[in-house]
């Protein structure tokens, strides 16, 4: 299993709306609000780099109002 973990930056005020969509993607443990650079941490598991790179690009990267994304893969 690959664990990677997305920082997500939006530019919306229906913050429910985004977080319930990116935790609607197969793949996506969980989805949290955080305060800072980003808006959303997505914790994603998934069976290989190329699933988290497709989640990302077509899934997260389609939802209205995400600007940014920057992602880090797991190396344990």
């Amino acid at each position: 299993m690959v664990t990677a973990y997305v920082l997500i930056k939006a530019n919306t005020s229906e913050v429910d709306r985004v977080k319930s969509t990116i935790e609607s993607f197969e793949g996506i443990e969980r989805a949290d609000v955080v305060a800072g650079d980003v808006d959303f941490i997505a914790t994603l598991s998934v069976d290989s780099p190329a699933a988290v790179k497709d989640i990302v690009a077509t899934g997260i990267g389609s939802i209205d109002g995400i600007e940014d994304t920057q992602t880090y893969i797991a190396m344990t």
